[in-house]
């Protein structure tokens, strides 16, 4: 990128969150718990409440709080089962479109932090 290509620097009294995008990203996906729910819905695919909390080892309220989150955000959605009662939680086209950004920023870490290959083939 051109130094005449950068946006111009914030005014100290600009909200960041209002002028940078990386920042409004993170605003919405960049919680511990927000993340962790959305890669493992990337990784397995759709979810009932129950597997979710396998693959992420949050309890029940974290789990509750942030699939609400995520739902409001347009990132998951939630399907309702009648026989036998289940929901199932999956990710809205929105959320699908993280699939790059996870990839990437997985490669980052394996590359620049203490994160490990995981030792088992992860699904496609």
């Amino acid at each position: 990128m051109a130094c005449d290509d950068l946006p111009p620097k914030p005014d100290p009294d600009d909200d960041v969150f209002e002028v940078c995008p990386v920042a409004r990203a993170f605003e919405i996906v960049g919680s511990k718990w927000r993340l962790t729910v959305l890669r493992s819905l990337h990784l397995y695919g759709e979810q009932r409440f129950s597997e979710l909390q396998e693959t992420t080892t949050a309890d029940s309220t974290t789990l509750s709080r942030v699939l609400e989150n995520l739902e409001d955000q347009d990132l998951v959605t939630r399907r309702l089962e009648d026989r036998p009662i289940a929901t199932y939680y999956d990710l809205t086209e929105r959320g699908k479109s993280l699939t790059g950004v996870f990839d990437e920023f997985e490669e980052w870490a394996f590359e620049h932090t203490a994160a490990e290959m995981p030792a088992v083939e992860l699904p496609e």
